[in-house]
């Protein structure tokens, strides 16, 4: 999966929830509260999709859509509202907009609208093997012919990171800017925190590969030779 999203929702509360579900669900999810920010954080980041309010004080989120779609960025936009009319949701399409809830919506549609938007960019297969260790992308585990583990949300993103990328040394900061996003207080020796949980749990399951660290470089996953 290894998706980041962002939410643009001035009601704090529900972008709270949002966030929260989506954490939950495995997505990794930054929130802003108005469309302004919104635009600053998709120019300094790589987000997914953008799940974004239409109604937000200091830019709304047609225009913020408008903006961005002139200025080329072809992210996938989920938007919300609280309208019902028509004339709403024809605007927001005709901006640029792939998909469109109104408010109250249910989880689980949320979710199926986010699988479905990005569908196309993610056609991807729900397992990933290296050596003798396979990720299951939709039940979050990994396991070995000896056992599995059914990683938490952080472990199983950086996971997915190493075996969707073998061989390629991946950065510290690659890790805290695709996991915990921008804006984040965490310290960058979390990432290590979470590789020294990856390798003990791929010792346990007797694995051939293992996380190979290049100083003042980064990690990658290898064989044992």
């Amino acid at each position: 999966m290894d998706m980041r999203i962002l939410i643009a929702e001035d009601e704090k509360s529900l972008s709270r929830a949002l966030v929260k579900i989506l954490e939950k669900n495995h997505y990794s999810a930054d929130a802003v509260h108005n469309g302004e920010d919104a635009l600053l954080y998709l120019e300094s980041n790589n987000y997914d999709v953008v799940v974004m309010d239409i109604m937000m004080p200091v830019m709304d989120g047609i225009t913020a859509l408008k903006k961005l779609r002139a200025d080329g960025c072809s992210v996938p936009v989920l938007l919300l509202t609280a309208k019902y009319e028509v004339d709403d949701k024809v605007r927001g399409l005709d901006s640029g907009a792939n998909y469109y809830l109104t408010k109250p919506f249910d989880t689980k549609e949320l979710l199926a609208a986010i699988r479905a938007i990005t569908r196309t960019q993610h056609e991807i297969e729900s397992k990933l093997t290296f050596g003798n260790i396979t990720l299951d992308r939709s039940t979050f585990e990994l396991f070995s012919p000896t056992g599995s583990f059914r990683l938490a949300n952080k472990e199983f993103q950086m996971m997915e990171m190493f075996m969707a990328n073998p061989h390629n040394v991946l950065s510290a900061e690659r890790f805290m800017e695709k996991i915990w996003g921008f804006d984040n207080e965490a310290e960058i020796n979390v990432v290590w925190v979470y590789i020294s949980y990856l390798r003990k749990k791929l010792t346990a399951l007797g694995a051939d590969i293992y996380i190979k660290v290049s100083r003042n470089i980064g990690y990658s996953l290898e064989e044992i030779t």
